[in-house]
């Protein structure tokens, strides 16, 4: 693939590109520099073919509705040394008689418009709040063949933002985990929990700007993922050249790979095997192939179009450089787990290297290919063909029943996407707070477990603690955006470290024996297995807010069920239709009578307090009376 010399400005943004709406041609790209194809001028339309999505990402659908919009979106490489390409998109519009220069191509009453940062790095909210101030000013020239001032902010970015670290509040500038608690409540657990399923999830809503803000502050809830997770995760190809490419048409049969298996489907596969006469372990191993004998599995012998790594489920035994003796005791023992790479119950295959000072930093992950801390985090979750891309355009619809893609974590703002609920495992819906899922059996796998329902309540109410005093409001470490994070990476740590105990079912119980179980076969649980990370001996096994069970549980578990389940939802509804018509019929028999109601509570009270004024002075009459009489 042509690199097109992209790679020879090793700057952290690419290009700064102008897209713009033309009223036969659609959206296109109307400026780019440096331009996007080195052959071309700054004003040329043609693009990369693996950019051809770039003019509908940077121009939403349905821009028109609004003034201004910000998007987040996310391109493929365009060579096999580049990683994940962030976009943010500052869109604007103004009326066409405020122009100074109205050019001849300019028919509409509105002109529609576009400023795009392309990134290295995914400093969203950082880059975001730079180019807001640059596309204001860029309008405010009314004269949009004055393109210094875009040519000054790439400069300008390239020059304060080269040899920065991911690392900071400057990642999470405008993502806030506070925010999504108060709107979406213990439902940000349900959330988390997909993700690490690595399921379908759609998240919906309008304008781009919320979509991609409640989206990107989900996934910054997991501990490294935005600042290492995401560089492989948008590895797809467009649907013309899917078609176009006869590599491709091959690689359909083997599309079983990417076929989600039920936790029910894994527990039943050793019975079955057993009943066949082949030993589980063998068989899961050789994958029913020519070449059962070798236990790893093997590289393919063809590799996807859109890198070497994007065969999920495979891994090279020369990078494990095990010795024979350890595979014959592999092959030697029952597992009780059916690894994807077939290891040791309980002995990683692989050591993770640490850095040298053995505090913090990150190094080379063996088989993620990610930047690791020394807990083997952020989780391969975007990786193999699990896709992230906050905001989803219309024209890559496609990419959602793509054979190549097992899952995806995308933002939608058109209802055509809503309204293809089979596409989806889950469909958010960011403007009522509602997690979608249709599969009562995945439904099941995520039902909070009591201490889930402890930990979620405990966010909630810290977050809630000071939200009515203007002054301490969001000022404190507990229950704010940083402590949130700090508690989701508590969780996760915890998780992992349980999953490395002995005999760790009960440790395990407190998150759900059904999500545990539908966890270990995801990919980015069996990768972060095959891994050993000293660092997580120091890590406490159990569920944060794991102990017995109290009143507070039935109350927290009521609450939870009313929240979320169907049935509880019409209970809620029916209860509040019947207070407010009983509100109302209240209002209309007081307005009928007049002042009757109150005329007769004022009579009622007074009769009353005189009843109840003997009780109160008889008694010290009586005591005196008594005094009286003695001698």
């Amino acid at each position: 693939m042509e690199s097109h010399g992209r790679d020879d400005a090793k700057g952290p943004v690419l290009h700064i590109v102008v897209v713009g709406f033309h009223h036969k041609k659609g959206c296109q790209v109307e400026f780019s520099y440096p331009p996007l194809m080195p052959d071309e001028g700054h004003d040329s339309n043609l693009l990369p073919e693996e950019w051809k999505y770039l003019p509908f990402l940077a121009l939403p659908d349905g821009a028109h509705n609004f003034q201004d919009d910000t998007v987040y979106f996310h391109l493929p490489p365009l060579s096999e040394d580049m990683k994940c390409v962030y976009g943010v998109s500052c869109y604007r519009q103004i009326e066409a008689k405020a122009l100074k220069v109205r050019q001849a191509d300019v028919t509409r009453e509105t002109v529609q418009k576009s400023v795009c940062v392309l990134s290295r790095v995914p400093l969203y909210g950082l880059l975001q709040a730079k180019l807001q101030l640059i596309t204001h000013a860029y309008f405010e020239e009314k004269d949009f063949s004055q393109i210094s001032i875009l040519k000054e902010l790439y400069d300008h970015m390239n020059g304060s933002l080269r040899g920065s670290t991911l690392e900071g509040s400057q990642v999470y500038l405008g993502l806030s985990p506070r925010d999504l608690i108060l709107h979406f409540q213990n439902k940000v657990l349900i959330l988390f929990k997909l993700i690490l399923l690595e399921k379908k999830v759609l998240f919906y809503v309008s304008p781009v700007n919320r979509l991609v803000g409640a989206l990107m502050t989900v996934l910054s809830l997991f501990p490294g993922m935005i600042e290492h997770g995401l560089v492989d995760s948008s590895h797809y190809r467009p649907k013309s050249s899917v078609s176009e490419d006869p590599s491709l048409v091959e690689s359909v049969s083997g599309a079983e790979e990417f076929v989600s298996v039920s936790a029910t489907d894994i527990a039943n596969t050793p019975m079955e095997l057993q009943e066949r006469g082949e030993p589980a372990a063998e068989s899961l191993s050789s994958g029913n192939t020519p070449e059962g004998d070798n236990h790893l599995l093997k590289p393919p012998s063809r590799t996807s179009p859109d890198s070497s790594e994007s065969d999920w489920e495979t891994l090279d035994p020369s990078v494990l450089e095990e010795s024979p003796e350890k595979k014959d005791a592999a092959e030697g023992k029952d597992t009780e787990f059916l690894d994807a790479f077939d290891s040791k119950p309980g002995t990683p295959i692989t050591s993770q290297p640490q850095p040298a000072n053995g505090q913090g930093g990150v190094v080379q992950g063996l088989v993620s290919g990610l930047e690791e801390d020394q807990y083997g985090l952020p989780l391969p979750i975007f990786t193999k063909g699990y896709l992230c891309m906050p905001y989803m355009a219309l024209q890559q619809h496609h990419l959602l029943s793509d054979v190549t893609v097992r899952g995806f974590v995308a933002g939608a703002t058109n209802i055509l996407f809503r309204q293809q609920r089979h596409l989806s495992d889950a469909i958010v819906e960011v403007e009522k707070a509602l997690v979608q899922i249709q599969d009562p059996e995945l439904r099941k796998t995520l039902d909070l477990t009591t201490a889930d329902l402890r930990f979620a309540d405990y966010l909630v109410k810290h977050v809630t603690e000071n939200r009515d005093d203007v002054f301490l409001d969001g000022t404190g470490w507990e229950g704010g955006d940083e402590w949130i994070r700090a508690q989701f990476t508590l969780y996760l740590h915890s998780l992992l470290s349980s999953a490395l105990q002995q005999d760790n079912e009960r440790l395990l119980a407190d998150y759900g024996a059904p999500f545990i179980a539908a966890w270990k076969i995801t990919h980015n649980y069996r990768v972060w297995y095959s891994n050993k990370h000293p660092a997580m001996a120091a890590i406490t096994p159990g569920h944060p807010f794991q102990g017995q069970y109290s009143v507070a549980d039935v109350k927290l578990r009521f609450s939870n069920s009313v929240q979320n389940s169907e049935r509880g939802k019409k209970i809620g509804n029916a209860m509040m239709t019947t207070s407010r018509s009983v509100v109302q019929t209240g209002k209309a028999v007081g307005q009928s009578v007049g002042g009757a109601l109150t005329s007769a509570k004022s009579a009622m009270s007074s009769w009353f307090s005189t009843l109840a004024q003997p009780a109160v002075v008889a008694p010290p009459d009586y005591v005196e009376a008594a005094t009286e009489v003695q001698p």
